[in-house]
């Protein structure tokens, strides 16, 4: 005697949905904030752009009557509201690359690009989504850190500044750009690479390692070496007077470069590669 199974019908959709890049945008928006280290990294990422300009303001409002003219001279308010991107930036790479290649990690981007075969939605997507999540979050904690400071060291008129003054207000806004600008760029060398701790090392090999190695070679090759480099290149935005590298605006422009060549290897590399 045979068992009969009868077949199952899958009943069609009333109104099958069409793919967009939009649809694709929210399909990565649910990725990215159902991911714990969304939360910690982000967390970490804003505590240290606030925290750490609160710190150095209490220090030197502390210790202001014993320091000497030439130290009080060469603090400046702005370098000390943003004194936490430096420190936030590397909480911001780190989660921008897992974007990426946490799902490669996983096997899941399979099914990513199984549900959308043209592929580079998926990359335009992640890193429209993760910039606008960078930026909506790093953009108030730079606010409150540059507000913060200012509370903190306002008994010093040498230290005041506001918004107004020239360059503070492309200073500390760039300072959120900058992060953002930062997570992007992490986001494509995770796609190029495809690795966790690669990627991750390569992001810090070349923000963190490669410009004091360059400080043991000759000065005439390290001043100008080090000006073009990403990491030198994307901090002349948060400068407010004159700086020795790059002038803000070109530097941003460079930054914006670099990142624009890494999505672009990002994408080529994507449409060509086996997921």
């Amino acid at each position: 005697m045979s068992n009969l199974t009868s077949p199952v019908v899958v009943p069609r959709l009333d109104a099958p949905g069409r793919l967009t890049q939009a649809r694709v945008f929210v399909s990565e928006w649910t990725k990215l904030r159902s991911l714990r280290s969304t939360r910690w990294s982000l967390l970490a990422a804003a505590v240290m752009a606030i925290g750490l300009p609160v710190l150095v303001s209490a220090v030197i409002g502390s210790h202001w009557s014993t320091m000497s003219a030439r130290d009080r001279a060469g603090q400046n308010p702005v370098d000390i509201a943003l004194a936490g991107v430096g420190i936030a930036q590397l909480a911001i790479a780190v989660l921008g690359v897992l974007v990426i290649t946490g799902e490669y990690s996983t096997g899941m981007i399979r099914a990513s690009l199984t549900a959308v075969p043209k592929r580079l939605p998926v990359l335009w997507a992640k890193a429209g989504v993760y910039a606008a999540v960078t930026l909506a979050l790093m953009l108030p904690a730079v606010l409150i850190a540059f507000f913060a400071s200012q509370a903190i060291l306002g008994r010093h008129d040498i230290l005041q500044t506001s918004l107004g003054d020239p360059g503070v207000a492309r200073a500390v806004f760039g300072g959120a750009v900058y992060l953002m600008l930062v997570g992007v760029l992490a986001l494509a060398i995770g796609a190029i690479l495809r690795n966790t701790a690669g990627s991750i090392s390569a992001f810090a090999a070349l923000f963190f390692v490669v410009r004091p190695l360059l400080l043991l070679l000759p000065s005439n090759w390290d001043n100008a070496i080090s000006p073009y480099l990403p990491s030198e290149a994307g901090s002349a935005i948060l400068a407010s007077g004159s700086t020795d590298g790059l002038s803000p605006l070109p530097g941003f422009a460079l930054f914006v470069g670099y990142i624009a060549l890494a999505l672009v290897v990002a994408a080529v590399l994507l449409v060509r590669r086996d997921a």
